[in-house]
């Protein structure tokens, strides 16, 4: 894992995946000895990468390993030479490539390394559907080898909201891919309406963009309104969530989105772009109704626009609460998550043993 995965000041969905997998897989069967390498994944250095091939070498042949992708896809030169002896698989968040606001020559390199590690090793974990689709389109995998294990969520009390109409939060690391310059312009589109927003997640990962997102804020006078607060966890992200009337979503890229099903595990609704594995993790209602709103990516007027239907519509507003509470009850748990992977892993330990 990567050495960051329990960092409070660096909560991400893939460091939470991560956490609760190590927590329940031994519930599903299996002795977990976990390994963090601390390092700047997925570019690390030479001391990193040779902890990690110290860490790799120490293992007995034959041993079933689940590497997390942003440390194993970018080093294949480490990983390829050892899985030709242990079982590893491996588990991707997001494809390195896929990063928002890498150099063209950089996102090419990282997608070539990540290429050869997943051909490489005999099982692929991917966190929904979509991403399972891209990697094996992507790539050129396999499709038996690519498995999916859906994040779980964790059924929270119904939030109470403010007046069911007016507190927006977002939960993002403030990061180029989360768009949150996206979210600033829409509300300054909007300033007319009585919006209030807490923006909640880690400030630290990309300075550069939190800068021009708290210019922003400033240029469009929306300072005593849109609040940057850094990362919460624990009670004080349940009490982020339990105020909130409808989450935001801006993002250019998300393999699901967790924070998606978090609001959702609360009967928040959702507005968030329409990308990649976000409508999976939105999914539908018992009526069949989907509990949010999902806008184009590529259109700035859209998020605007239906943060109007929002405020101006109480019959959706209505509706899309009720479907977002039948949603609620049919959220799967990490449980789930944690016997899907195990299924993947007891697939791994009967193969025959592969040789050189």
């Amino acid at each position: 894992m990567p050495g960051d995965v329990d960092d409070p000041a660096a909560p991400s969905g893939g460091n939470t995946y991560d956490r609760r997998v190590c927590q329940g897989l031994p519930g599903a069967g299996w002795q977990v000895h976990e390994h963090t390498v601390a390092g700047s994944w997925p570019q690390p250095g030479e001391a990193a990468r040779a902890e990690l091939a110290r860490r790799l070498a120490s293992l007995a042949d034959g041993t079933v390993v689940l590497l997390d992708g942003l440390v194993a896809c970018g080093v294949p030169d480490i990983v390829v030479p050892e899985a030709e002896r242990l079982r590893p698989a491996v588990l991707v968040h997001l494809p390195l490539g896929d990063e928002t606001g890498l150099a063209p020559f950089l996102a090419s390199g990282l997608d070539a390394r990540e290429r050869r590690t997943l051909r490489a090793v005999p099982a692929v974990v991917a966190t929904s559907g979509w991403a399972a689709r891209r990697l094996v389109d992507h790539h050129g995998l396999a499709p038996g080898r690519v498995h999916v294990a859906a994040p779980g969520a964790d059924t929270a009390p119904l939030a109470s909201g403010t007046d069911g109409v007016t507190r927006l939060l977002c939960v993002a690391a403030v990061t180029p891919r989360k768009g949150q310059h996206r979210l600033v312009e829409a509300l300054a589109a909007v300033a007319d309406l009585p919006w209030s927003c807490v923006c909640v997640g880690s400030l630290h990962q990309d300075p550069e963009y939190v800068a021009r997102i708290r210019e922003l804020v400033e240029t469009h006078d929306l300072g005593d309104r849109l609040h940057l607060v850094g990362p919460r966890a624990g009670a004080e992200l349940d009490a982020s969530y339990a105020a909130a009337d409808l989450l935001v979503l801006t993002s250019y890229a998300e393999t699901y989105g967790m924070v998606v099903t978090e609001a959702l595990a609360r009967g928040v609704p959702v507005l968030a772009t329409a990308v990649d594995g976000v409508p999976e993790a939105v999914g539908r209602a018992s009526d069949g109704r989907v509990p949010g709103l999902l806008v184009p990516s590529d259109d700035p007027a859209a998020f605007p626009a239906a943060l109007r239907r929002w405020f101006g519509e109480p019959y959706l507003r209505r509706r899309l609460k009720a479907s977002a509470r039948h949603r609620r009850a049919a959220l799967e748990g990490w449980e789930m998550t944690s016997r899907s992977l195990a299924g993947v892993l007891e697939q791994l330990r009967q193969e025959p043993r592969r040789t050189a």
